[in-house]
C-alpha cells in the first residue's frame, strides 16, 4: 500500500512538470508572435504613458 502512495505522488509530480512546460511553451510562442516593429511600438507607447503619468520628460529618470 505504501509503495502505491509514492508511485501516485511521483506520477502527479511528473504531470505537474509536464503541465508547467506546456504553459511556458505557450507563453513563449505568444511572445515570439510579435514582429520587432510591433515590440518597438508597444515599448514606445509604454514609455509615453509612463512619462505622462509622472510628468517627467522621456529619457533618463533620476
Amino acid at each position: 500500500m505504501r509503495m502505491r502512495w509514492w508511485k501516485m505522488l511521483g506520477l502527479a509530480g511528473i504531470m505537474g512538470v509536464a503541465a508547467t512546460g506546456v504553459v511556458i511553451a505557450r507563453a513563449e510562442r505568444r511572445r515570439r508572435a510579435y514582429t520587432p516593429e510591433e515590440i518597438r511600438a508597444r515599448l514606445k507607447e509604454r514609455v509615453q504613458g509612463a512619462s505622462a503619468e509622472t510628468g517627467q520628460p522621456e529619457g533618463r529618470r533620476s
